[in-house]
């Protein structure tokens, strides 16, 4: 198969079910999906086990030990049986065209950046009421654009424009040099290159994109925006937000001393 793709999730089994649903109406058919779960509830696994993929699928657990998303990714890129990875959230909802996007710009020798649109309540609700309304979201995100954004969030992300239409260039001049965890790609090659997610990052942020970003960027790789072509919807929610400053003392350690390939990744080499 062309690619795996990993979602991360942790517990929210409605948004879990719009997210794969988003992926049974991709335009792109070949891919398998990795469901990576931070945890280990019975009732994740119960679900899964009857929702009906149409592609091959692998649930991956690990005990719930508080906060350890990098190794539950470690863990996905072991399982995946495709070269490409594209690594999503278990709230982000995907444009149909999301996995054709990615693929259609995959380099090796590039790693694919993506952002979101932040969904409002109501444009979430709908959507999690009826999983089929995931194919007019850029009809209503087109009108909030014009006519009031309500509490859309980055609307400008949320808006496909295909590459090959008269408005193909914009995606092209709106480069992004960074990454969100959320909606990256890249070769398992290319992870493997700096021994995949760092597990000495134990609290959210910093450890699952912006370490990624700069050790990437160490390796010798460049960075290619998928903006306005790989789309994603994030699901309202409250957003458990922590301080950063653990996380960006242990990043600015690792840059000091340029430990781009990580000692506690895919190997363990401390």
């Amino acid at each position: 198969m062309k690619v795996t793709v990993i979602i991360s999730i942790y517990n929210n089994i409605p948004f879990l079910k719009v997210v794969l649903d988003s992926l049974q109406l991709q335009t792109e058919k070949d891919f398998e999906i990795v469901v990576s779960e931070d945890g280990e509830n019975p009732d994740v696994k119960t679900f899964l086990n009857q929702y009906p993929f149409s592609q091959p699928w692998q649930h991956l657990t690990q005990k719930d030990e508080g906060w350890r998303k990098n190794k539950a990714m470690n863990n996905a890129i072991r399982a995946s049986k495709a070269n490409w990875l594209i690594f999503i959230d278990g709230d982000c909802v995907l444009h149909r065209k999301f996995v054709e996007m990615h693929l259609r710009y995959a380099d090796e020798n590039s790693i694919l950046a993506g952002k979101r649109v932040k969904l409002d309540e109501a444009s979430s609700q709908l959507i999690l009421k009826d999983s089929s309304k995931i194919k007019s979201l850029q009809e209503l995100l087109i009108r909030r654009l014009f006519f009031g954004r309500g509490g859309l969030r980055y609307i400008e992300e949320g808006i496909f424009i295909s590459p090959d239409g008269l408005m193909g260039f914009i995606p092209k001049v709106r480069t992004l040099n960074h990454l969100t965890g959320s909606n990256m790609s890249f070769s398992k090659k290319a992870i493997l290159s700096i021994n995949g997610f760092d597990e000495d990052y134990v609290l959210p942020a910093v450890g699952e994109d912006y370490d990624l970003t700069w050790r990437f960027d160490s390796a010798g790789f460049t960075h290619k925006s998928v903006r306005n072509l790989a789309v994603q919807y994030h699901l309202s929610h409250i957003e458990n937000w922590v301080n950063q400053d653990e996380n960006m003392k242990i990043c600015r350690h690792k840059q000091m001393e340029n430990n781009y390939i990580c000692r506690n990744g895919l190997e363990k080499r401390i």
